[in-house]
């Protein structure tokens, strides 16, 4: 796994001492600097990682550096750090750019947890904006969009794979991606013939041989002039076959031979015509099995798996979904001339927690109905200015502000005090405080 990266700007040496520890113990690695003039040379637009920096520094400040910061990359997080007494401060930085802002004296969890947020934030802009640059480079190649281990694995498989040559068996189930996978071996093993796709399970068994062997004029009834087959049509490139498993037995026979031979003859010719394509295979189903059953050949499973590919099941690879629902929903929005949609923290573990069983095909289906707004996810309502706003200080605004957010947020857990602590980040005991503070009671409406 890739090292996660950290700028500290902090003056006070014991407390940069003490948070590059703690953010060093938390998996980062961290460049900590005592000042914003130091730390601005190592500030870069494609830095991967967060910063944190003190609001009060001598020199610049840290609202100087987030000025800084805002202007390289307005995408690149920033935590800033105040103290007691600088909250209206901290709330400017937040407007002005901030990612997020930590008041002193913190605990390490709750810095930790900040961070870690920002930095599964900037992963997701970055792998985005590298899948955009792609695409631009390579439109009609698809987006293998992923960063969990599995997804890891498989592009490394692919790359590995797709120049040696040999026969593929994907297998996988409905909407798993095994047509993304197929052209992207296609595309990365160098071929210069066709990508061709048959989706056995859709032919109709009396056309079969025709579409995929072709036919000379006057082979049969309606056949009035000769027709290039899929097998032909693939010389030089690449044949997948979709839902093999769904190939009528006689055709099964008279592909393996073409597999052996490496040649075919037109229905109604006798003219050996000399192919050179490679076979990408996927089913859904256990072919093997479905061997011992007697219902797919078995000597034709060994000539097409000389390698297999398994592929993952979304809900195998859930940290995945907030990269792919940003990545659909961009596509969709630019396709559709809309808006791309916003959600929730909570709105994603939502999704994440979900099954999905037509894995990737669903929730691209999903993240599109969310662009035209044809689905039911509601966004979480907008926060009501309390009564007599203007008569409020700005201490009293945030804590009515946050006194809104906990009431919510245990409305929604049904009262569950742990459960809202996890999902507002907090400890538990920080929500007992918070609670007794503005004399709410799990479960109680405001």
């Amino acid at each position: 796994m890739k090292t996660m990266q950290a700028i500290l700007v902090e003056d006070e040496a014991p407390l940069r001492l003490a948070t590059t520890q703690t953010l060093e113990l938390g998996g980062f690695s961290v460049n900590a600097y005592a000042s914003a003039e130091e730390a601005q040379g190592a500030l870069d637009a494609a830095f991967d990682g967060v910063i944190v920096s003190d609001v009060r520094l001598p020199g610049r400040s840290g609202l100087d550096l987030l000025a800084q910061v805002v202007a390289l990359d307005a995408e690149l997080p920033m935590i800033m750090v105040t103290g007691h007494g600088d909250v209206a401060m901290a709330v400017g930085a937040m407007r002005a750019g901030a990612y997020d802002f930590i008041e002193k004296p913190f605990g390490a969890e709750r810095l930790l947890d900040a961070v870690r947020r920002a930095q599964e934030r900037r992963s997701l802009v970055l792998e985005n904006r590298r899948l955009k640059t792609a695409w631009a480079l390579h439109p009609d190649t698809p987006q293998l969009v992923g960063r969990s281990d599995a997804i890891e694995r498989l592009k490394v498989l692919v790359r590995n794979i797709a120049p040696a040559g040999v026969d593929i068996l994907i297998h996988g189930q409905t909407g798993t991606g095994k047509e993304v996978v197929a052209r992207l071996i296609h595309a990365a093993s160098a071929r210069k013939g066709n990508f061709v796709a048959i989706n056995c399970g859709a032919l109709p068994e009396s056309v079969f041989e025709s579409e995929m062997f072709g036919h000379e004029a006057g082979a049969f009834t309606g056949a009035h002039k000769r027709r290039i087959g899929k097998l032909e049509y693939a010389n030089g490139g690449t044949l997948f076959l979709d839902e093999i498993e769904s190939m009528p037995m006689a055709l099964q026979v008279k592909l393996l031979r073409v597999l052996q031979e490496r040649q075919l003859e037109r229905l109604g010719g006798n003219e050996a015509i000399a192919v050179n394509f490679r076979i990408i295979a996927a089913s859904k189903a256990d072919l093997l099995e479905l061997s011992s059953e007697g219902r797919f050949r078995e000597d034709l499973y060994y000539r097409i798996g000389v390698a297999t590919i398994d592929l993952p099941r979304l809900n195998e690879r859930r940290d995945d979904i907030a990269l792919l629902m940003a990545h659909f929903t961009q596509d969709a929005a630019q396709r559709y001339g809309r808006a791309a949609p916003q959600w929730s923290s909570e709105q994603m573990r939502q999704w994440q927690a979900a099954e999905w069983p037509g894995n990737v095909r669903e929730l691209r289906n999903f993240a599109e109905r969310l662009v035209l707004g044809i689905v039911a996810t509601p966004a979480p309502a907008p926060l009501v200015d309390p009564p007599g706003e203007n008569a409020l200080s700005l201490p009293q605004q945030l804590d009515a502000y946050e006194r809104e957010l906990i009431s919510r947020k245990l409305d929604a857990v049904d009262g569950n005090v742990s459960t809202a602590a996890d999902q507002l980040g907090i400890p538990r005991k920080t929500l007992y405080d918070k609670l007794k503070k503005y004399q709410l009671a799990p479960g109680k409406k405001m």
